[in-house]
Formats: structure tokens, C-alpha cells, sequence
């Protein structure tokens, strides 16, 4: 496969810097999506999943003032309903990928965040946002007579008091980014000049982490909450067991009984040899 940055896209920007994999959505005015915004959205969530180099992947905007106001409405009124059904479901199976990828995807937020936009936002694993008051977020998709397609009936009630993610798909409330972090939607807020930053400095920190830890404790926390507590805890112990014995895991053992920082990266891209376990003798 092609990686990551070198993806030829016509509505996203693509690249990497440090390990950490950069991914914009650029589809002026208003970064609407459709079934062509979607298809390649899909080549880059799996370009994420099969580039060793990426070991997080940021999801930002080239807008600066809008992440996405959703799926683009114009569709609604010249694509056939089952065309559109195709989509909305393809969405679904692009937001799961994402979900079950091992690689943590972090939402930098800066800007209108709605329908369908909000729904690609929450498809990560972490979620930071730009305070400022004329900022949107929300699901209306109530007022289009229709519901929120693209899974979000079903994650933002997984994040969020049910009551109030309820309230807000049936009144089609819109949040500011400070109500919307109060209720949970988002992890951290930050003066919108800041956000990037801030999601760099997170997601520098996780590069440096192992990529194998980091990738099982996603799939065990998204896998695992689906499943009931023992098929969990039988899941758990497979990543567990998955891990034990890896370069990664002899790397950590090794650093710490010798008192020093572990280099994961090194030992994972290839520019460092495993430790062998330490002798009693």
C-alpha cells in the first residue's frame, strides 16, 4: 500500500511529522461530505492502519473556522434515498474502522462541529476543541425530518448522559464548545490558537509510548465494553498474551530494572535491537 502522506486525495490533506500521521479534511466551503468525501476518507483510515510509521493519526480541518457541518445536503435532494442509504451506512463501517484500528485517533476541533461531523469526531478516541462562543456543535438532523446516520444515535449516548445525548438528537439543540466539553463531549478545551498544539504535545507524548500497548488498551476498552464482563476479560488476556514476549514489552522489563527511559520507537521501527532478557547468573 501507499503511505500515509503519500495518498493522492482530492478532499483530504495527508502527512507525517514525528510518527504522528496528519489528516485534514479539505472540501470548501464548509467540509460537507458524500459518498466520494467518505470513499476516501475510508483509504485513509486504512492508510493509518497499515503505515507502521504513523503511531497516532491527528484529524483536523483545513478550514479554520469549520471541522464539518456534516453530510452535504444537496445530496439529499439529487441522489436516489438507497444511494444515500448506501452511504450512511459506508460512514458506519468507516467510523467502526476506526474504532477497531489499533492506532489512536485524536479530533482537533476548531470550528463548526455538526451532523455528521460531529458523528466522524467522535469516531475518535480523543477529542480536543477551540472555546470559542461562535462555534457550533451538534445533531440536527431533526429539523430535515431525519435521524443522525452516520452511528451517531449509538456513540453519543456511549459518552454522554443519555438523557441529555437524547434531548439533544430530538430538539436539534446547538452547543457552544464550553457546553458541549461540560456535558462531556469533548476531552479538553483550549483558546481556539492553542488547540493544535495542544493535540501535538498529546499526541507527541503517545509516539513515544509503546505502539503495541497503546494500540490493545484502545482495542480492549472499545472491543471490551461491547462484550459481556468475562468474553471481555477473555479478550483482555488475549491482547495481554499477545504482548508478553514482544520486542516492546522486553524493552520496558529491560529499561526499568536498568534504571533508564525506554526507546520503544527505536525497538519497534527497527533502529534499535531488542534487549535479550537479563540472566540470573
Amino acid at each position: 500500500m501507499e503511505s500515509f502522506d503519500q495518498l493522492d486525495l482530492e478532499y483530504f490533506q495527508t502527512e507525517v511529522e514525528n510518527h504522528v500521521g496528519i489528516l485534514r479534511i479539505d472540501r470548501p466551503p464548509v467540509n460537507a461530505h458524500n459518498i466520494d468525501v467518505l470513499l476516501e476518507l475510508q483509504r485513509a483510515v486504512e492508510g493509518v492502519r497499515f503505515d507502521d510509521n504513523v503511531r497516532v493519526c491527528v484529524f483536523g480541518s483545513a478550514n479554520e473556522d469549520i471541522f464539518s457541518t456534516g453530510f452535504d445536503i444537496n445530496d439529499l435532494q439529487t441522489e436516489e434515498a438507497h444511494q444515500i442509504g448506501y452511504a450512511s451506512q459506508t460512514s458506519k463501517e468507516i467510523i467502526m474502522k476506526m474504532r477497531t484500528t489499533d492506532t489512536v485517533f485524536i479530533a482537533a476541533v476548531d470550528g463548526h462541529c455538526m451532523g455528521g461531523g460531529l458523528e466522524l469526531a467522535l469516531a475518535c478516541d480523543f477529542r480536543f476543541v477551540g472555546d470559542d462562543d461562535d462555534y457550533r456543535v451538534g445533531m440536527p438532523e431533526v429539523h430535515l425530518g431525519l435521524i443522525a446516520g452516520e452511528a451517531g444515535t449509538q456513540l453519543l449516548p456511549r459518552y454522554i448522559n443519555r438523557s441529555d445525548a437524547l434531548r439533544m438528537m430530538i430538539t436539534g439543540e446547538e452547543l457552544t464548545p464550553q457546553e458541549a466539553y461540560e456535558k462531556d463531549i469533548f476531552d479538553e478545551i483550549h483558546p481556539p490558537e492553542d488547540v493544535e498544539d495542544a493535540v501535538f504535545e498529546f499526541a507527541e507524548e503517545i509516539v513515544e509510548k509503546p505502539a503495541g500497548a497503546v494500540g490493545h488498551n484502545k482495542l480492549a476498552v472499545n472491543e471490551g465494553l461491547e462484550m459481556p464482563l468475562w468474553d471481555a476479560l477473555s479478550h483482555e488476556r488475549e491482547l495481554q498474551n499477545a504482548l508478553l514476549g514482544s520486542d516492546s514489552a522486553k524493552e520496558g522489563v529491560n529499561a526499568f530494572l536498568e534504571d533508564r527511559e525506554p526507546d520503544f520507537v527505536g525497538v519497534e521501527i527497527g533502529e534499535k535491537e531488542a534487549p535479550e532478557p537479563q540472566s540470573d547468573d
